[in-house]
């Protein structure tokens, strides 16, 4: 029997899903910092993740995304902003290892994306929805129903910052958290569900 994701209507009335802390988001914007960023994310060796980018209008308009690459760890987030040409080769190194174990939703968009823009194939990627369709449900759950299954929680999302410019220099405080909280969200899932992180078929 094929199971159904809650719609948003019932999510909303679950208790909100408190996030991570704004002080605990870190944007880095230095050749140190993201080095630094790096080396605390290979320690962690299993962090959420997921990608962010400008979003198209026009017929046939090529995405130049990702823009924003965001990891979560247990205590903080990383939100990296690609217009930062020093941060390239930091995170193509962390993307290709395979042993830095990325957690998320609906991945392989954000795998053609890294293979475009930075010329790596994303390894070591756990896609939640591999995880969701063996339990039985349809298609894509999604971050917001996933909250909602496994953690009881409303995962609020705004539309309005989903689909703003994620290419920008300064992003606002909204789209940090936003970012942030894509990867944490998963990263707690994850953790929720106690699933072996080695299971070949959640690895992509």
């Amino acid at each position: 029997m094929r199971k159904t994701a809650p719609s948003k209507a019932e999510t909303d009335l679950l208790p909100v899903f408190p996030g991570v802390p704004p002080d605990c988001i870190h944007v880095p914007a230095t050749p140190a910092a993201f080095a630094a960023a790096a080396e605390h994310i290979r320690a962690a060796r299993q962090v959420g993740f997921d990608t962010e980018s400008k979003p198209t209008f026009k017929v046939g308009e090529a995405s130049t995304g990702p823009h924003v690459v965001q990891f979560a760890l247990t205590d903080c987030a990383y939100v990296f902003q690609l217009h930062h040409r020093d941060c390239w080769p930091v995170l193509a190194d962390l993307l290709h290892d395979e042993d830095v174990l990325k957690i998320g939703f609906g991945l392989s968009s954000d795998r053609s994306q890294v293979l475009a823009k930075l010329g790596v194939v994303a390894r070591g990627l756990v896609d939640l929805d591999r995880v969701f369709r063996k339990q039985g449900y349809n298609n894509s759950i999604g971050v917001r129903a996933a909250v909602g299954v496994v953690l009881g929680q409303n995962f609020r999302k705004s539309k309005s910052v989903t689909t703003s410019n994620w290419s920008l220099p300064v992003l606002s405080p909204a789209q940090v958290l936003y970012a942030a909280n894509d990867a944490w969200a998963a990263l707690k899932v994850f953790e929720a569900l106690g699933l072996p992180a080695d299971d070949p078929l959640f690895r992509g």
